[in-house]
């Protein structure tokens, strides 16, 4: 645990030292001749391969100074050389072989040159440094990295052969001898024992503080946690993880005054001062995994971020502990066997009992079961629950395997395996499970100040806030594993570092540069948006269309001119986007013509405005009203409510009928018939007298009746009148009909429905009787000699059998 803590601290301890390279920004004149020396150095320790890990390291940490240094100096006189630059290109291009341009033109351009070649030169010899240190760099990397893959594969001692422990048993009880003969000697000492009785007064208070802690520390942060939990006051759980952190701090705290206590004494020796100092560092372990694994496993659902049966439950807590005390038990061993240097065999026999221990803790707690389906089954494509859920379960066979191969690979010999797959593993966990309870903090956090349920939400907030927890967990992962600080500072640097583009060098500052002025550009466009659509176009006497439009128009500009000042303000020379820009042009010529078709068509639409929103329009034979125009679509809201997305291009290109344009006036058109015999002239005085008495219908133009025609069942009429809001055109046509009804009723006239006579030409077929002239023709039945009888009763039988 020591260990990874001082990697996290030097990774961060790097990051803070390359930052403030990057800021430092020195321009002053690189000391190449101490590089020289350096780079020569580094080159022969590499060519030898002779030098220590350790030794490796800080050439490397040297270097990557240098390196940064050497990165800097490539952006020094940029602005300077630009503005060269572009001097030269406004005197042209050099005249041709043969040619001749006036003296003037010609000693100016090659001052020019001059300058630009003395100011290059420096860029030149630090790419050229920057080069040779980043191969310096790779180099020392793939030393470093091939002696920990030897080392990690190396067969060494098995821990289970009986002929090591005799030795083992030996060099520990050794150490036992020698820490007791260390303390008793302590002790025994007259000098040591007055500067003991001298600080009784402190030695006691820090004991009273440290029983007291331990004693009652965790007691009080529990008592104020179950107060809480029944509460039902917004922000109760981010108040309750606040209070339950005091189940860590308040014990830690007297654990802490308890090793003072004991220094104070003077009794420790050099053996109990590694340990002693350490023992703050092994609780807080302790003290974590247990607050972890009650968060993690509680009792309360609300509170668990792993929901278990009762029995799971506490096997899932009991088994978490027993791994935490394993992890700490094992990193005192680590610091007795450094202590004493014991051997290779004394270290694996010693240590194999707890990796065991791990392996076997590992592989009960791995078999603890949720109630979700295993990651990766159909089950759990089909089950709605939790993603967290499923990937416990995924964790859990994990911890199954490693737990049985790591202890066999140690009793193999490949003791480094065995380790390097079991403890990076525990710590994994604790890992994971410490981003998963911030999560759920995070959205307590996220209920505190909107007052949503962060876990019910829409919102994207706790969402991306958990992404970059997991952002965050990345590095210290990436050390429990075996990666180097220097294997994450060098990725940090190339991160830092950006790419190439043309003759310009893309950073994260730069993207952060454009990111922060395009969304400072795009706020602006918004609230200019904003102000004209409330507060100046409405004073003017422009229709609604005309103001959508207008709204519409300044912010695809803005947007548009947002982009380009952001792209500029990052440091990106637009002119090296040529080519990119003609093989672009190539593919909107052949794959994007439709999206550049709509678009254009709906530049036009906002410009001509043939269509604006709230328009009742008819195209492709859909009759709707617009609810919105876009860069590429246009959205029409039928009348049975449904939307259909229009492509700009069929509205501009196509016929599109506009019944509101402009305004909301339209004729109505409405049909009737009345049977023949009726008197026309009087149906045209009902009919006109309905169409004028409607308080919809306009006088100007007058409303008009329309004799238009004699139809097969019904003299046609029609009454045609011009509304003052053809919207309502159904409602008018329907309560004319009802009115033409009533009138039609009360005078008397009679509106017809289809009629038709059907003349049979030959009526005997239905009932199988003959035409006269037919039985005139027949002979008689006594002339043929049938019986007519017998005819009868034949063809009643074959009625029957039909």
């Amino acid at each position: 645990m020591t260990h990874l803590l001082s990697r996290l601290i030097g990774f961060c301890a790097a990051l803070v030292l390359s930052a403030a390279i990057a800021f430092a920004q020195d321009t002053t004149e690189l000391d190449y001749d101490a590089w020289q020396a350096l780079a020569s150095r580094a080159e022969q320790s590499v060519e030898e391969g002779s030098a220590s890990d350790s030794a490796l390291e800080s050439l490397r940490a040297e270097i990557v100074g240098w390196r940064q240094e050497f990165l800097v100096a490539q952006d020094a006189s940029s602005s300077r050389i630009a503005n060269l630059q572009a001097q030269l290109d406004v005197l042209g291009a050099p005249p041709e072989e043969g040619a001749s341009e006036s003296a003037e033109i010609a000693e100016r351009r090659a001052e020019l040159n001059d300058q630009l070649a003395r100011l290059r030169a420096p860029v030149r010899r630090a790419e050229e440094a920057y080069t040779r240190a980043d191969g310096i760099i790779s180099e020392i990397d793939t030393i470093i990295r091939d002696r920990q893959t030897d080392e990690l594969l190396n067969l060494g001692p098995s821990p289970v052969n009986p002929k090591h422990w005799t030795r083992a048993i030996e060099d520990f009880s050794s150490s036992m001898r020698r820490s007791w003969t260390e303390l008793s000697r302590n002790l025994g000492s007259e000098a040591l024992r007055s500067q003991a009785q001298a600080n009784l007064p402190l030695i006691l208070l820090l004991v009273a503080v440290a029983i007291t802690l331990l004693a009652r520390g965790q007691r009080w942060a529990r008592a104020g946690v179950n107060q809480l939990r029944g509460a039902t006051v917004r922000g109760t759980g981010v108040w309750r993880f606040v209070l339950s952190l005091g189940q860590i701090l308040l014990p830690f705290a007297g654990i802490w005054a308890l090793s003072q206590a004991l220094f104070a004494t003077g009794m420790i020796g050099p053996r109990w001062t590694i340990v002693l100092e350490q023992v703050p560092f092994w609780a807080l372990l302790l003290l974590g995994i247990r607050w972890l694994a009650d968060q993690s496993f509680n009792a309360n659902d609300d509170i668990a971020t792993i929901t278990l049966d009762g029995p799971e439950r506490f096997r899932a807590r009991a088994f978490s502990n027993l791994l935490a005390l394993t992890y700490v038990a094992r990193d005192a061993l680590q610091s007795l066997i450094e202590f004493d240097n014991f051997s290779t065999e004394t270290a694996a026999v010693l240590d194999f009992p707890l990796l065991a221990l791990s392996g076997y803790f590992l592989f009960r707690l791995g078999r603890v079961r949720n109630r979700a389906p295993f990651a990766g089954t159909s089950a759990a494509l089909v089950d709605d629950g939790p993603f967290r859920l499923r990937f416990a379960r995924l964790l859990g066979r994990s911890a199954m395997i490693v737990g049985v191969v790591g202890p066999i690979m140690a009793a193999i010999g490949y003791f480094r395996v065995g380790e390097a797959l079991v403890y990076p593993f525990i710590a994994s966990l604790a890992i994971i499970g410490l981003v998963l309870v911030l999560q759920r903090v995070v959205n307590d956090l996220y209920e505190l100040v909107t007052g949503e349920s962060g876990a019910k939400a829409d919102s994207l907030i706790p969402v991306l806030v958990g992404f970059v927890l997991v952002l965050l967990a990345l590095p210290p992962l990436a050390l429990v594993w075996g990666a180097r600080v220097a294997d994450l500072t060098e990725i940090w640097a190339r991160f830092r570092e950006g790419f190439q583009m043309g003759e310009t060098r893309i950073s994260p500052t730069d993207f952060l540069v454009v990111a922060v002025v395009f969304v400072a550009l795009y706020m602006l466009t918004r609230l200019l948006q904003g102000g004209l659509r409330s507060s100046v176009l409405p004073k003017t006497k422009l229709d609604t269309g005309a103001q959508n439009a207008i709204v519409s128009g300044v912010g695809y500009f803005g947007i548009f001119l947002a982009t380009i000042i952001a792209v500029t303000a990052g440091g990106l020379d637009l002119s090296s986007l040529a080519i990119v820009a003609g093989a672009l042009s190539v593919g909107i010529g052949f794959g994007l013509q439709n999206i550049v078709s709509n678009f254009v068509s709906g530049i036009i639409l906002l410009i001509e405005r043939p269509i604006s929103e709230g328009d009742w329009i008819e195209v492709g034979g859909r009759h709707g009203i617009v609810k919105d125009i876009s860069v590429r679509s246009t959205r029409i809201e039928t009348f049975d409510r449904f939307d259909v997305i229009v492509p700009n291009a069929d509205l501009v290109s196509g016929q599109v009928t506009n019944y509101t344009r402009g305004n909301l006036i339209g004729r109505v058109t409405v049909p009737v018939g009345v049977a023949y015999g009726n008197d026309t002239r009087k149906v045209e005085r009902i009919l006109l007298g309905i169409a004028r008495d409607h308080d919809m219908v306009l006088m100007n133009p007058a409303p008009s009746v329309v004799f238009s025609g004699f139809g097969a069942d019904s003299l046609d009429f029609e009454i045609r009148a011009v509304v003052r809001d053809i919207f309502s055109g159904l409602q008018i046509k329907t309560e004319m009909n009802h009115q033409i009804n009533e009138r039609f009723a009360k005078e008397g006239i009679e509106i017809p429905f289809a009629q038709r006579d059907i003349w049979i030409r030959n009526p005997e077929a239905l009932t199988g009787a003959k035409p006269p002239a037919a039985a005139a023709a027949e002979p008689s039945a006594s002339e043929t000699g049938e019986d007519p009888e017998a005819e009868d009763k034949d063809a009643q039988e074959k009625g029957t059998k039909a």
